[in-house]
């Protein structure tokens, strides 16, 4: 079977952010199966790469074993990039992660992107499950992340070495909501990541960070930018507003500190949210990073997105509940590409 190279938007790749949502009322089991159909459809459709973000103690969310959950999509499909958006690297020991990206590398070549946070992905409890202990911190990144780098490079120091991993080409990635990562990865000369689809008000300041402090390296000759966002696209802007729902109240139920499976969308705003959270629900839908609409809606605003962040690449974040209205609007951003 022959590739084309992945499409873009106006020259700029797009690629798919996903967190496994688990469905009420249904199962992680269907949820990895609707990942899988939803990575080959955008496969198809010309997308570049296909990311899992590790989240843990949220029910709602089924990609917590993310190098577990890359492999199962790198299987699943043929050409396109699986990757993690991200690993968040002081849950887990850099060995670990070696070995595990080391394995998928060798499974997949050509294939696996390691993204790394350094943010927990969780509560201060759970971060005790994962880690056995709170003495760490983000502080610690920037070691751990020389550390990995270390053990996948072609003459490893020390006497601990990963196999597989050594000498392998697994490309690393950058991920940030703040400008901590946006320096680390401009002085590392690493790609960067940030997470514009849920920490919009600090994209600018990142990405400037980012650029004036950037220097080449091995891994890049110049700065790379992946900015996301949110895209909610529908043939209507009613439906697409009501699809917008479900990801809102899963922000909701995260403000409360109660996090659920992933709901079904909403008719009636009034009977089940407060007036502060609906006024919040209809800002959030002007935002720049939440981009709600038809198809004309959604080029117009995601235009205008990449206009003034001027990212190298868009991660599209899509959470839908109902698997045929996720499917159709990624098609709907895909007739936009070139």
């Amino acid at each position: 079977m022959i590739y084309l190279e992945p499409k873009t938007f106006n020259k700029v790749p797009l690629s798919v952010l996903d967190l496994a949502p688990i469905n009420e009322g249904s199962c992680p089991g269907q949820a990895f199966k609707n990942s899988a159909e939803l990575a080959q459809h955008v496969e198809k459709l010309g997308f570049n790469r296909f990311w899992l973000a590790e989240h843990h103690n949220m029910p709602g969310i089924g990609s917590s074993a993310t190098s577990v959950l890359i492999g199962h999509i790198a299987g699943s499909t043929e050409r396109i990039r699986v990757g993690s958006g991200g690993v968040m690297l002081p849950n887990h020991a850099p060995l670990v992660i070696a070995e595990q990206f080391g394995t998928l590398e060798a499974l997949y070549p050509g294939r696996i992107d390691l993204g790394l946070g350094r943010a927990p992905g969780s509560d201060q409890a759970t971060a005790y499950a994962l880690r056995r202990t709170l003495h760490s911190s983000g502080d610690e990144f920037p070691q751990l992340v020389e550390e990995l780098e270390n053990f996948f490079s072609n003459h490893p120091k020390g006497r601990v070495q990963a196999y597989p991993g050594t000498g392998l080409n697994v490309p690393i990635w950058l991920l940030g909501s703040s400008g901590f990562s946006a320096q680390l990865a401009a002085l590392k000369g690493l790609p960067f990541s940030f997470a514009s689809h849920f920490a919009p008000d600090f994209t600018m300041q990142a990405l400037q960070l980012y650029h004036q402090n950037f220097k080449p390296s091995a891994a890049l000759d110049a700065p790379y930018a992946m900015v996301g966002v949110n895209v909610i696209a529908a043939d209507t802007q009613e439906r697409a507003e009501w699809l917008a729902t479900s990801s809102q109240q899963q922000m909701f139920a995260l403000m409360r500190g109660m996090p659920t499976t992933f709901q079904p969308p909403i008719d009636k705003l009034e009977d089940v949210w407060t007036d502060r959270e609906i006024a919040i629900f209809r800002e959030k839908l002007d935002t720049e990073s939440m981009i709600v609409g038809t198809p004309d809606v959604v080029r117009d605003k995601l235009q205008t997105f990449i206009n003034k962040t001027r990212a190298d690449e868009v991660i599209v974040n899509s959470q839908i509940f109902h698997q045929e209205d996720r499917l159709h609007s990624y098609e709907i951003v895909a007739e936009m590409m070139e």
